[in-house]
């Protein structure tokens, strides 16, 4: 079974809607093999983005993303880097399909409710940056 790594962000976990988007994943099917609340630091936040380190967004990215905790969710099914990408919509909430997670979660570009690996290759290195193997069920 393929593994992804999902972020819920410091917006929604704000908003108190972790466990409606939890659910969300279980309901389409995905298994929830690990999970657990944290709060980024900086320097951990500017590691796991620095693919974006010379885009524009990049400092605002890593100040957002450590503004408050976030909890971060090892997803395992068919196709779940796939199906996750789809669960979570356009990372423009306006441009994402009626209920997907951002279309009902997030509130803009930047405060969009989730992060989901875009690949296989970058599911396994994002999951190794936040777990360990032992905490992945």
């Amino acid at each position: 079974m393929e593994k992804t790594l999902s972020i819920i962000k410091p917006d929604a976990v704000a908003k108190n809607v972790v466990g409606k988007i939890l659910n969300r994943f279980e309901e389409a099917g995905l298994k929830i093999s690990a999970t657990k609340k944290i709060r980024l630091s900086k320097i951990d936040a500017k590691k796991f983005y620095e693919v974006h380190k010379d885009r524009p967004f990049f400092n605002d990215l890593v100040d957002f993303m450590v503004s408050g905790p976030v909890v971060v969710t090892v997803l395992e099914g068919e196709n779940a880097v796939s199906k996750n990408r789809e669960l979570m919509g356009e990372t423009d909430p306006k441009e994402a399909k009626p209920g997907t997670i951002r279309a009902d979660f997030a509130d803009s570009i930047d405060a969009n409710a989730v992060h989901g690996s875009d690949s296989y290759e970058n599911a396994k290195t994002e999951i190794n940056f936040f777990f360990a193997t032992k905490e992945i069920f």
